[in-house]
């Protein structure tokens, strides 16, 4: 939780390490759902002000108010009020911005798929620390960052950090794709829409009609549209699409096999 009486670490220096990043959000994010919103959002623009200038304004006063509304139109890039994890390192300036490399590297929910399947070679739907080491390599090499194996090895600790929230030494899917910025994150889509164990089986032996244990992408599109009707979810043609083709790029050849359709589907996110 965050100590409103005791000043937040490092929001004062010029430039941030990864870790040093990482103790900043625990501190503000204070129910850990993720973003920095109400309370916490006040909280942390009025200790930024007292880092920066020297001098809070006390949050009840219209000026604060006014220049909290300015803030949030600049950094809040998708209007929902809140701040996310990627957009605070936007805010501060992370060492090397890992954070915003990582989303220069994979830029859509599509690419993140296709590099979750590279690394996920078990199909287990988790990437081990291990290869998260080398998930984090190529996004460094992508996005033609120098670094030494020292910092490589700061970065895999400071993102087990961040999501390995049971210390298994592993990162789920779902953890994993908090990295996204939230209109890409579409696993954030199927909340409220995740099948118990039973329910997968009934529905993906439904489309899986020869029982060969993999359905194609007109399958897949069917699947989703009759999930969406009977969850009484609405979603236009457009999404629709998107979601398939970001699942898609799990598939191998074409085919979507059950394990990695219900890593998706089924797999609580843990946000």
């Amino acid at each position: 939780m965050a100590n409103k009486g005791q000043q937040p670490p490092y929001l004062h220096l010029a430039e941030l390490t990864a870790s040093q990043f990482l103790d900043i959000w625990k501190h503000f994010d204070a129910d850990g759902n993720g973003y920095i919103e109400g309370k916490e959002l006040e909280n942390f623009f009025s200790q930024l002000d007292i880092a920066r200038r020297g001098a809070g304004v006390d949050p009840s006063n219209a000026a604060f108010k006014e220049k909290m509304t300015e803030f949030m139109q600049k950094f809040d890039k998708n209007k929902d009020g809140r701040i996310e994890m990627s957009e605070l390192a936007q805010i501060l300036p992370t060492e090397e911005n890992f954070l915003l490399c990582f989303r220069q590297f994979v830029g859509s929910s599509t690419e993140f798929m296709a590099a979750w399947r590279k690394y996920d070679t078990d199909r287990s739907g988790f990437i081990e620390a291990n290869e998260l080491k080398g998930f984090l390599s190529d996004l460094l090499k992508k996005a033609n960052r120098h670094y030494d194996d020292q910092k490589l090895q700061e970065y895999t600790q400071t993102i087990l950090k961040m999501f390995d929230l049971n210390g298994d030494g592993k990162l789920g899917l779902s953890e994993m794709a908090r990295l996204l910025p939230v209109q890409e994150n579409f696993l954030l889509k199927f909340q409220g829409v995740r099948l118990t164990a039973e329910q997968f089986n009934a529905i993906f032996a439904y489309y899986d009609k020869d029982g060969n244990g993999y359905i194609d992408e007109q399958e897949l599109d069917a699947l989703l549209k009759d999930l969406y009707e009977k969850n009484n979810k609405e979603v236009d043609s457009k999404s629709l699409n998107g979601y398939k083709q970001s699942i898609m790029a799990l598939s191998d050849g074409g085919k979507l096999y059950r394990t990695e359709l219900e890593i998706v589907l089924c797999r609580e996110p843990m946000l």
